[in-house]
């Protein structure tokens, strides 16, 4: 009889280390584990972690003490009617023609002045040059807000993503996260209220005139929104970038082919999805004791849902540990939509709701990227590393390419 293989600590450095090793032992031996430390169940096959996004039992109560702290009370907690209202509030800004007549134009400016600070040397980091700032910088405009607040809006985002990842309950961390909450609510207040009464062509004054059935959004409604607009819009397409090119870089005959026809820039952005999510985990809580990996877990215990895990399940994808972007059991014309085959996006009624314009963000940075950088390659001795457990992607990313003047003046 094999005595069973042990799984590494989510909390320990071997686990931050390499996840993927462990997922595997997870998958195969240990699909339900009770953690202690984090006082939560942790799923990790695909078909459990797919049910716990799209089943009622499910809740989202969890978030009341991860996210409400720090963001305030958000559509991320919200079920029923007042969930379906609210986001019928927001949704229309993040799909379709409005995403694209409107906030097409910011993307692209963005991310070419991201892309002039760097064309000319030959050398560049794409995390520290260009991902880390792109999404942030493009919500910032999106918002109609002072772009000269670029390098604060910032630095709220990195401390709001370290208190949503805080799985060690760092005190240090917790408290800065709650500083950014009062800083965020003193700076953004004041500028909702003036932009209820002057309103704009910007996603801010659609969110103030915003109303479905006699209902409208409260500022402290829309200041939470904001919050959670830089975390969940800029972690996810910060690291998704980084790690589309990283993966590209890694597979020459890939990349080769996506500089060749940008209409697959879509398939590297799902399979990035599946094979090096930006986020690894995402927590439930159930309202009644389900059956769960083999087990049974009590109404009210919190649920850990590996994402990372799920999405590399050998039950539901062929090679899994293959960063493959012609992959035939990943299609992509549903990859960013509520029927998608990854679960980057989560599942059922709190799909991400802004998955369209990481797309958009997506197949821009890509694009004007490639375009912009020939000859692009990994920085000589550079071997890109992955960090971070809750939200993952890589470190820093040196690369070299040959220089090319600016295609167009920065504004």
């Amino acid at each position: 009889m094999t005595a069973a293989r042990e799984v590494p600590d989510i909390l320990s450095a071997e686990f931050a280390e390499d996840p993927y090793s462990a997922y595997r032992i997870m998958l195969e031996d240990s699909p339900l584990i009770w953690h202690e430390p984090m006082q939560s169940y942790i799923v990790s096959r695909y078909e459990d972690v797919a049910r716990a996004f799209k089943e009622p039992a499910f809740t989202t109560d969890n978030y009341n003490w991860q996210l409400e702290p720090v963001h305030g009370r958000t559509i991320l907690q919200m079920s029923g009617r007042e969930h379906a209202v609210r986001r019928a509030l927001v949704a229309p800004a993040f799909r379709g023609q409005e995403l694209q007549a409107k906030f097409l134009p910011v993307i692209e400016r963005n991310s070419a002045e991201l892309i002039d600070g760097f064309r000319e040397r030959g050398t560049a980091d794409i995390v520290n040059d260009y991902a880390r700032h792109f999404p942030i910088n493009v919500i910032v405009d999106m918002l109609g807000l002072d772009r000269a607040e670029h390098a604060r809006f910032q630095r709220w985002y990195t401390s709001i993503i370290a208190f949503l990842g805080n799985l060690s309950q760092d005190e240090r961390i917790a408290a800065d996260g709650l500083r950014t909450r009062d800083e965020l609510a003193e700076y953004m207040i004041p500028i909702i209220r003036e932009r209820r009464r002057n309103l704009g062509d910007d996603l801010l004054s659609t969110l103030c005139a915003a109303e479905v059935d006699g209902q409208s959004m409260s500022d402290e409604d829309i200041k939470a929104f904001v919050s959670l607009l830089l975390a969940a819009g800029g972690e996810t397409t910060d690291k998704a970038i980084a790690s589309i090119i990283k993966n590209l870089l890694e597979h020459p005959d890939q990349l080769r082919a996506v500089r060749e026809d940008h209409g697959l820039i879509p398939r590297a952005f799902a399979e990035t999805l599946r094979y090096t999510p930006p986020v690894h985990m995402i927590m439930r809580q159930p309202a009644e004791d389900v059956e769960l990996g083999g087990g049974t877990v009590p109404a009210g215990s919190t649920v850990t849902c590996l994402i990372g895990a799920a999405n590399r399940d050998p039950s539901r994808f062929s090679n899994p540990d293959t960063f493959d972007i012609f992959r035939d059991d990943l299609p992509t014309d549903t990859a960013f939509s509520a029927a998608a085959q990854h679960l980057s996006f989560a599942l059922g009624r709190h799909f991400c709701v802004g998955a369209l314009l990481a797309k958009s963000e997506v197949e821009v940075g890509v694009g004007q990227l490639l375009d912009a950088l020939p000859d692009l390659e990994l920085a000589e001795g550079a071997a890109p590393v992955e960090q971070g457990v809750f939200t993952r992607g890589p470190a820093s990313l040196p690369v070299r390419f040959t220089p090319t003047p600016r295609a167009r003046t920065s504004e």
